[in-house]
């Protein structure tokens, strides 16, 4: 048998397998078969060194799993996924409008942090003026509570800072995480 034989009986004997592992497979035999031809062995002997085909094909499906089988549907269940459709339709319509809910209400409450945190950094950057002016008015222990008020105020808008970076970031790691496995799902079905 030559080397065109061997790999039309291989390929037919691959048929079962996904196309590029059975090429893939196809390939190393007839470089084998060619490397062995450059060392001067002919043809036919290169061939018959390898193996026989039924011992390959055997060694090759254990090792690879078989292409998945697309299935068509039968007629009865078209029947129910038609007649079901105004159930189906419907309850994944609301499945997603809950999903899309619940992400903007994640996103609302994020958003809602970040303007306490705004918030709280203008108190600690208006209180200055505000002691400075309530200073020179003459009302000097109102201003120095004004300051300490701007003080307690700085402090906490560090903190929040720091929060509300910190699930700003776990947000969307969370976000970026779902789409990639929402899409790896897709991807593989």
């Amino acid at each position: 048998m030559n080397k065109r034989e061997f790999s039309a009986r291989l390929r037919k004997g691959l048929s079962g397998l996904n196309p590029a592992d059975a090429e893939e497979r196809i390939n190393f035999y007839s470089e084998m078969i060619d490397d062995r031809m450059e060392e001067g062995v002919s043809e036919e002997d290169a061939v018959s060194e390898i193996g026989s085909i039924d011992d390959i094909v055997g060694q090759i499906t254990a090792e690879v799993p078989p292409a998945p089988q697309k299935r068509s549907l039968k007629v009865w269940e078209i029947v129910l996924l038609a007649l079901g459709s105004p159930i189906w339709i419907s309850l994944g319509i609301a499945a997603a409008a809950v999903i899309f809910s619940v992400y903007v209400s994640l996103w609302a409450v994020i958003i809602s942090l970040w303007a306490v945190f705004g918030a709280v950094a203008a108190c600690a950057v208006s209180s200055i003026p505000a002691c400075v002016a309530l200073c020179i008015d003459g009302h000097i222990l109102s201003g120095i509570a004004m300051l300490a008020a701007g003080i307690v105020c700085a402090g906490l808008s560090v903190f929040a800072f720091y929060g509300c970076t910190l699930i700003t970031k776990h947000t969307v790691n969370l976000t970026v995480l779902c789409v990639k496995k929402f899409f790896r799902k897709k991807e593989d079905a």
